[in-house]
């Protein structure tokens, strides 16, 4: 399958009110892009079985369920090669503190996103989880004070995503 599918405006909106809120109705947001509620299903499915909508996700706040420290872990692994950044990214990946994992180029190797229970969750976690297994060169630690999330993919101009080809012709 290709990495671009060939998007319309409606799809293009139906996808900013989606991210803006998942739990929109089809009937609301049939209305919202101007269709009937049968064709914005098939839509919405379309969207899904090209993967251009790959879920949805309910937000957590981690301290409110007991994981208030959060960090960035940069990580670099020796020697750097693909079986072993498929290894070392399933091993993270494994680990409940996980909120994600990016492999990086660059001086680090892996980000990742971690939410524990303290800052001694957090040095058991460096310590028995990732220095002391054999590839992990180094661990570099950075905690959250804050966080802002970003907006919609799309921009909100209804301009398309780059790379995304897109059908002038609508519904």
């Amino acid at each position: 399958m290709s990495d671009t599918v060939e998007l319309s405006p409606v799809d293009l909106e139906i996808l900013r009110v989606l991210q803006n809120d998942a739990r929109t109705s089809n009937k609301e947001l049939a209305a919202a892009v101007g269709l009937a509620p049968s064709t914005c299903l098939d839509r919405v499915a379309r969207l899904r079985e090209t993967g251009v909508i790959t879920g949805q996700h309910a937000k957590v706040d981690p301290a409110k369920v007991g994981r208030p420290l959060e960090a960035f872990l940069f990580v670099q692994v020796r020697p750097h090669r693909r079986p072993l950044v498929e290894q070392f990214a399933e091993h993270l990946l494994a680990l409940p503190e996980i909120r994600a994992v990016y492999h990086l180029t660059g001086p680090d190797d892996f980000l990742a996103h971690v939410a524990t229970t303290s800052a001694a969750e957090l040095q058991r976690l460096v310590l028995d989880e990732l220095t002391s297994r054999d590839e992990v060169a180094r661990v570099h630690t950075n905690l959250v004070f804050q966080q802002w999330q970003g907006g919609p993919l799309l921009p909100p101009d209804g301009e398309p995503a780059p790379g995304a080809r897109i059908r002038r012709r609508d519904r």
